[in-house]
């Protein structure tokens, strides 16, 4: 069951890296930067969570949170710099689900993400964090990568897609879904980025990058992080 986010968030930097965390994590991801867009979007489909921002360009967004209490159930967890108490209070007495005050990690709004869901009787399997195999060594929670115990220093693009691959271990993962998750749905025809940074990321992970142990390729559809026997 794939899990449908709306991200309403006006800062783009935070708006960009929230949606590629959740993306990585396999989640379906929608942005607005507003109020006046996330109504537009919440008319045509509900998503299964919203992720909401209070100080937007056309509003405040505890707006939102009593307008679609008023109609809807879904899990709303406010992410804001706003920390005062009787604001939280407010908001929670409104409806909101949860509030995380920012700056927050990835992991605690996945953990708040599954709390609020499983309230809705939608139970989260515990996200894959961790991939060990042979020399290697992904833990995408401490955000590192070892070779041998060596750190291997990748850049945020080359972690975002090897973290993607971590995610579903052992499975193919095509193309189209690596460009969307990692770059944005209008990259998803862009495969030379993609065929740059698995020659970047076998290049640091490989110890022989023309015949991988660990990033294979699935001709003309996809990539896999191989699971060993």
């Amino acid at each position: 069951m794939t899990i449908r986010v709306l991200i309403v968030e006006d800062d783009k930097e935070i708006r960009s890296l929230i949606r590629a965390s959740l993306s990585v994590e396999g989640f379906e991801v929608q942005t607005a930067t507003s109020i006046s867009e996330a109504s537009a979007m919440l008319q045509h489909a509900l998503p299964d969570v919203l992720l909401l921002d209070l100080g937007l360009p056309d509003g405040d967004g505890e707006q939102l949170v009593r307008m679609l209490r008023a109609q809807h159930n879904l899990p709303i967890l406010i992410i804001s710099a706003r920390h005062q108490e009787a604001q939280k209070i407010r908001l929670l007495d409104a409806g909101a689900d949860d509030f995380l005050t920012k700056p927050f990690s990835v992991p605690e709004l996945l953990a708040r993400m599954r709390v609020a869901l499983r309230h809705r009787g939608t139970r989260l399997a515990a996200a894959v964090t961790e991939y060990m195999q042979q020399d290697l060594h992904i833990d995408l929670a401490k955000h590192t990568v070892t070779l041998r115990g060596q750190i291997v220093h990748l850049t945020p693009t080359e972690f975002n897609l090897l973290a993607r691959l971590v995610r579903s271990a052992g499975y193919l993962v095509t193309h189209r879904q690596l460009l969307s998750d990692v770059w944005g749905p209008e990259y998803v025809e862009h495969t030379h980025y993609l065929r740059l940074y698995m020659t970047q990321l076998r290049a640091k992970i490989e110890d022989h990058p023309a015949e991988p142990r660990y990033l294979l390729t699935e001709t003309g559809v996809g990539y896999r992080l191989a699971i060993m026997d």
